[in-house]
């Protein structure tokens, strides 16, 4: 396997993205910014894991969002670590 050192999403799934995701921002501020109805109307996890890995652009999208909220994300979990 090759080491990808630039690349932010390296050895992070679709559905870890999500969780960490949903658990920082929540759904309702995910649908705003950015506007997918799976983040909109009824959202869960697996509707989102649905649509996304069959819609290339919303998937990119999200993929860039987790990147604007990477920081935030990695020191809320390390604060739950270490609780």
């Amino acid at each position: 396997m090759q080491s990808q050192p630039n690349n932010p999403l390296h050895g992070i799934t679709l559905k870890q993205l999500l969780t960490d995701l949903e658990a920082h921002l929540g759904f309702e501020a995910m649908g705003e910014e950015v506007n997918i109805r799976c983040f909109t109307h009824d959202p869960s996890i697996n509707s989102s894991l649905k649509f996304l890995r069959k819609t290339p652009w919303a998937r990119e999208k999200v993929e860039a969002l987790y990147c604007q909220h990477q920081a935030a994300i990695e020191q809320k979990k390390s604060i739950y670590k270490s609780s």
